[in-house]
Formats: structure tokens, sequence, C-alpha cells
């Protein structure tokens, strides 16, 4: 049965008392405040937790297997949700985000809603979350006091994560970073369904302390390899699109660098008025952007200096991030992740993370040309650059993909200790490389 598309269930705003709304789980720290938010704002929602081989099994199902593959695991994690027995079915809801630009991405929410009519839950109204007025109608207006809340969300997410990954890799007692994090979470979470915690005077206030109780934690800082992870976004933070990548990369005795999701915002909102810019537009088209990313500079400022304040490594500024295009990819490049990808590579590199996976869908045109398709001129830039991507998709096996890190992890054991016998220090201790 096809859905007319005229037809479709639509989230109203009297659906705000009555339904729950399940959240896709792809930054699982940062949707977890952003949960907190939804709720503060009078919505019930639910961060979706489940996974497991039965996901991308339901996908394969309900979605074409040409699909990329985050839209085919985003509609898995649903349809698996929706027939788990645990929701009412009449009163439940989904969100999904929309770019608007050329990537696959902008045909999830139809996909989605094609699945839902397959699989029998045709009543079960899509919110879709967007910046562009994608879809006017949906019943989740973006008011300008939510979308404050929003940025002080993500950069809260985001120094959770980058303090976390740089502090656990070294912790004398095991569990003590996540623990950290955990408590922070909750009281960020708590601040954020009070209405507070998201102003900037409460943002520069609560991030040093954050930071501070971080580097209280006892450490022992040994070298060790460090490993930056690019890529498709869904791929990138989701641990049920990357198979646990960086549960995995702990295993091997690595320090992990995520870029932050704040970085993709910044680099949508820049291309508001780079489009203007390259292509022709209003002198507002042309410099919309410029104001916006001068606000959210505020936010950018107070964490990269708690991060070097503390000891810890800190993102370039977004401005910045932009200048290291020149001579490497233009900015008009911009499907997808686009020039961000590239540009992420090149500061992670200059950063001393030279070891990078670039985990991408298969088949992903954006990310093959600015990731994959980037390599050699990277490493023509950056001699020392260790890259290797890595594809997901359903027929790619979790052994294979480790296997092909596991070799990119061996020759940057190698170089690690090449250079601490150089420097005359001790050697990084051996790390079993044989490929199972």
């Amino acid at each position: 049965m096809e859905l007319e598309f005229q037809n479709y269930p639509k989230f109203t705003p009297e659906m705000k008392k009555t339904h729950k709304i399940l959240i896709p789980n792809m930054a699982p720290v940062q949707f977890r405040i952003l949960a907190a938010a939804m709720e503060q704002a009078g919505y019930q929602c639910e961060l979706l937790e489940n996974c497991g081989s039965q996901v991308c099994e339901l996908g394969l199902k309900y979605v074409h297997n040409d699909t990329c593959y985050p839209a085919l695991l985003v509609i898995g994690q649903f349809l698996d949700a929706l027939g788990s027995g645990k929701y009412d079915l009449d009163h439940t809801a989904l969100i999904i985000t929309q770019t608007g630009g050329g990537c696959r991405a902008s045909n999830y929410i139809h996909l989605l809603r094609k699945a839902l009519v397959k699989a029998g839950y045709g009543q079960v109204p899509v919110v879709s979350l967007n910046f562009s007025g994608l879809e006017k109608d949906s019943g989740f207006p973006m008011t300008v006091p939510f979308l404050r809340k929003l940025l002080a969300v993500i950069y809260y997410g985001d120094l959770l994560v980058a303090l976390k990954a740089q502090t656990e890799p070294y912790e004398i007692e095991k569990g003590a970073a996540a623990a950290c994090q955990e408590k922070w979470l909750d009281t960020i979470c708590g601040w954020v369904r009070e209405d507070k915690g998201w102003s900037g005077r409460e943002v520069k206030t609560a991030m040093p302390q954050i930071a501070a109780d971080f580097a209280a934690i006892p450490v022992r800082r040994v070298p060790k390899v460090k490993v930056g992870v690019v890529g498709e976004i869904y791929v990138k933070y989701s641990p049920l699109g990357n198979n646990d990548l960086e549960k995995f990369l702990a295993t091997q005795d690595c320090e992990v660098n995520l870029p932050g999701l704040m970085g993709f915002v910044q680099y949508c909102i820049y291309n508001l008025s780079d489009n203007a810019r390259l292509y022709g537009g209003t002198f507002v088209e042309k410099h919309v952007s410029d104001v916006l990313l001068a606000f959210i500079e505020s936010m950018e400022k107070v964490m990269i200096a708690v991060l070097k304040d503390n000891g810890y490594h800190a993102p370039l500024p977004f401005k910045e991030l932009v200048k290291l295009t020149d001579g490497l990819i233009s900015t008009g490049d911009k499907m997808g992740e686009g020039w961000l990808l590239t540009a992420e590579m090149a500061e992670l590199i200059r950063a001393g993370y030279e070891n990078i996976i670039c985990a991408q869908p298969f088949g992903c045109l954006p990310n093959h040309i600015c990731g994959k398709g980037m390599i050699n001129k990277l490493r023509e830039l950056y001699p020392q650059a260790n890259i290797t991507p890595i594809d997901y998709d359903p027929s790619a096996t979790r052994v294979n993909q480790e296997n092909r890190i596991k070799l990119m992890l061996a020759v940057a054991r190698e170089r690690l200790a090449e250079r601490q016998q150089e420097d005359g220090g001790e050697a990084a201790p051996a790390k079993d490389a044989v490929l199972v």
C-alpha cells in the first residue's frame, strides 16, 4: 500500500500532550541532553537504546538495500521499537532530522513514512527537526529560546565527550571518567529540565566546574596511540552505526578524538552565506551566517578556554578550521559533510591525532570524495598522516572492519615506538597485532 504524500499523519500541536516522541540514538551524550530540553519544552520523549542485528534486519526488510546505511539503521531502530510492545502506537511519534541538502539524508523522512505504512504503523506521525523550513506543518516549531538551548546542549555534550575521551585512557582507577561523565550528564539534564544552565552566563560558570572535575581524576599520562575519527555524521557518532568503534579502540589502548557535533552545526550555518558568496545572493544572504556564528562563538571560546586551562587538547575555533581548507578543498564542496570532513582530518593531523579512521556508509558519494578521495592530498601535505577509510554496510562484517583498523594501529604503534626511541624515552608497549 502506497502512502499518498498529502495524507501522511502530521504531528499537531495538540499531540504535544498526548504523544511520546521516540528519538534515534545518533550521538548518545548530546542527544540525552537534547531529550531533556524537549521535556522542558513540554514534549514527552524517549531516547532509543535498542540495538542489535534485528535493527539492521528490519531496516533491510522495509527499506531498499541501496539506501544509505544510516537511513536503514534509523528506520530499523524505529520499527524495532514500535514492534516491541512497549509503546501505545496510537500515542507515539518519531522525530528525525533533515539537512535539506543534496545528500540522501534529506529523503530519510519520506522513506520512513513509507516503511511505517508497509510495517502496519501508518498512524504514527513523524516530526521533522530541520532549520530550513522543509516541513512547516510539523507541529514542532523552532523558537529562538529553544534554538539557544539546543546550542548549549550540544556544547555541553561535546565538552563531556572530549573530557572523557582524553581522561579515560590514562585513569588510574578504571571507570572514574565514565562515572564523572554520568554524574555531569545527570546534573546538566536536571538543569535543563528546570529551564536552567543554558544561558551564556550559566554556561560560562558551569563549563570550568565540569572540566576541573575531570582534571581532578588521578591519571598516569603515558604515550599512547592517538586516533581521530571522522566521517558521515551518523556513522561517525552512533555506536549502532559504527559497531561500537570507540569501545573497540579503547580495547586497543588508544586515545580517541571525536570532533564535536557543534562543528557540523557551524558548518551548516556557514554554508548558508557561502552559497550566496559563491553563487550569488543578496547582502543579507551573504552575511546572515556571520551573525549566527558570532553568537555561537561566545560559547565556543568558553569551551576551548576551559579545555586548555585544565591541560586538555582543545579543538580549533571554527574560523581557523575554515582556513585549513585553503589549498586543500573548496568550501563550495558542501554535500553531506563536504569540506568539513577534509578540514577535520587536517586539524586532527596537526594536533597529533595523525592516525585517522574515516567512517563512511558504503556508496556515500560525499564521503568517498571528501574522505577517501582526499587521502593522497592530505598525505602530500602531512607525510605523517596514517588514514584508513572504513565502509559500514549491512554486508560488511565487523571482524573485517576491525582487522583493517588493527593494521592501521600496527603502523601507528611502530611510529610511536620510533618517536619514543628518538626522544630517548621508553618505547610504548607493543600490542598484539595478530588478526582474528
